[in-house]
């Protein structure tokens, strides 16, 4: 399986590839449960390879860790998991 930092710097970066509308799904401790952004909304911080920032329902950013990444679609499909 592609590591994360990849899948998402690909998506970033390569404009054809990156054309399609993409969701990531990262598990939220607080809420037990998988929160689905679309790609649109990630701010990804030039140089942070280890997190992601992340706007919830208030207008507040949140740093969400790589490792909490849990799936990522792909036009609707699931294209990357893990449990």
């Amino acid at each position: 399986m592609l590591p994360i930092h990849k899948l998402l710097s690909r998506i970033q970066w390569d404009r054809e590839f990156g054309r399609s509308a993409f969701v990531i799904g990262y598990y939220d401790r607080v809420l037990d449960r998988i929160i689905r952004v679309p790609f649109s909304e990630i701010i990804m911080e030039p140089g942070e390879g280890h997190a992601l920032q992340v706007m919830d329902y208030d207008g507040v950013y949140h740093s969400i860790p790589l490792h909490r990444i849990r799936e990522v679609r792909k036009d609707g499909e699931v294209i990357w998991q893990r449990e």
